[in-house]
Formats: structure tokens, C-alpha cells, sequence
């Protein structure tokens, strides 16, 4: 009797701040796409929400929960350990800090200490601990970065200097790991939570959803591009003239 060849293992996705914003529309995408996603938020009901929306809700394992906090973050590598490994890692959480956004003479260490731990040391700390699985199994590191990062907007100087960080921590890590691919996007202005916050007395109804960014960010997690620091602006029409 012939039998059917076992089908492949399904790729396991971690990305962290998956219940809003970009994680989340990530997060639904990869799951459309035939992947095993494993993410967190602060808000239990929105990952909930999260659950509820998606195509394939056995395929998505939420843990809520602080990027900020090591025992949290154990947990989101021993999840994605039981289901084989880690092929990509996704560093999307972050944390604003005060808004409006104080000028850097005003800016609370307390709370920068805060961002940082959310901002750079979350990611490295969760790369640290996903290196031996994406070393294994090839895979790709993908940190959410900021235009805050490279320009200097006034009153940005918390978000922006760890944005900025993190970005040098991508280009080093690359350095040190020629084996694997490891990418910073900045993804743009969009209509988030975030971007309300941070502009708390505007209109940001006229930015992008979410949602229009993911084909840039497809392109680095699926394409052949070497590591670095790229702008979603400058993926989406390369995206859009081959289709």
C-alpha cells in the first residue's frame, strides 16, 4: 500500500503587540497564509477580539502579557518551542511613553527606563532566546522601527533614541549572524492606537490602515533581500508593479 508523503510542518511566527495595529494585521495575514502565529498585548480582551477575527483561530496561540517582563517572555519562546521552533521573529511591541510627548530637558528617566525595556531590551532579550531555534530553522528577524529613529522631531527624543537603538542592534546582530536575515522597517505614518496617542489633539483619520503596509512587510519575510534597515515606502511599489 502506497502512503502520502507527511505534509510539511506548518512555519511558527512569534510576534509580540499582536492584539493592535500592525501586529495584529500581521498577525492575521500570517495566519491566512498557513502559518502558526504565537503572540501577546497588554489587553486580554483584545487578543480575545483577535481570536474571534481570525480565518483559522486553532492555528493562533495568544499569551497576554508585557514584553517588559522576563518570565513573559519565557513563556512566548516555550510556546513557540512546543510547536517545533521559531522561523520568525516579529519585535512589533512597543511603548510610546508620555503623551503628548515632553521635550528631552522634561522627560522622566523612570520613564524612559520604561520605553527602552519595551523598545530595545525586549527584543534583544527575546532574540537572544529565539537565536538557537531561527539558527536551526533558518529564519528571519523582522524589528518594527520608526522615521522617529533617523529625524529629529521635536518631542521625540524618548521613542525616537530607542527606535534609533534598536536599529543599530539590527545592523550589529546581522553583522554577527551572516547566516540569517535580520531586518528593521519603518513602516510610515498609519491610523493606530499609537499615532492617536502621540497626536492626541489631531485627525489622524486621513493615514493608512495598517493593512496597507503588509505587502513591504511580506516582502522581507518572504523575498530574498540581504538585512538591513528598510522604509515600507519604498517596498510597496516594487510590490505593486509586479503584481
Amino acid at each position: 500500500m502506497t502512503t502520502s508523503p507527511h505534509p510539511a510542518a506548518p512555519r511558527v511566527a512569534l510576534v509580540t503587540g499582536g492584539s493592535r495595529g500592525l501586529g495584529r494585521a500581521l498577525t492575521i495575514e500570517l495566519l491566512g497564509s498557513g502559518w502558526h502565529v504565537v503572540t501577546d498585548g497588554r489587553d486580554p480582551d483584545a487578543l480575545a477580539d483577535l481570536g474571534d477575527q481570525a480565518s483559522n483561530p486553532e492555528a493562533l496561540f495568544t499569551v497576554p502579557g508585557d514584553v517588559a517582563d522576563p518570565g513573559h517572555r519565557a513563556t512566548l519562546i516555550a510556546r513557540a518551542a512546543s510547536l517545533g521552533g521559531v522561523d520568525l521573529l516579529v519585535n512589533n511591541a512597543s511603548l510610546l511613553g508620555p503623551s503628548p510627548q515632553p521635550a528631552l530637558a522634561d522627560y522622566p528617566i523612570d520613564t524612559l527606563e520604561e520605553v527602552y525595556a519595551v523598545n530595545l531590551f525586549a527584543p534583544l532579550a527575546l532574540t537572544q532566546a529565539a537565536l538557537p531555534h531561527l539558527e536551526r530553522r533558518s529564519g528571519r528577524i523582522l524589528n518594527i522601527s520608526s522615521d522617529a529613529a533617523v529625524e529629529p522631531y521635536e518631542g521625540w527624543g524618548g521613542y525616537g533614541s530607542s527606535k534609533a537603538a534598536l536599529d543599530q542592534l539590527t545592523n550589529v546582530l546581522a553583522t554577527e549572524n551572516p547566516g540569517l536575515r535580520i531586518y528593521s522597517l519603518d513602516p510610515g505614518d498609519m491610523r493606530t492606537d499609537m499615532h492617536a496617542q502621540a497626536f492626541p489633539d489631531e485627525d489622524i483619520s486621513d493615514r493608512p490602515q495598517p493593512e496597507t503596509v503588509l505587502p513591504a512587510l511580506i516582502r522581507l519575510i518572504e523575498g530574498d533581500r540581504p538585512s538591513g534597515r528598510y522604509r515600507a515606502a519604498a517596498l510597496l511599489p516594487q510590490v505593486a508593479g509586479q503584481q
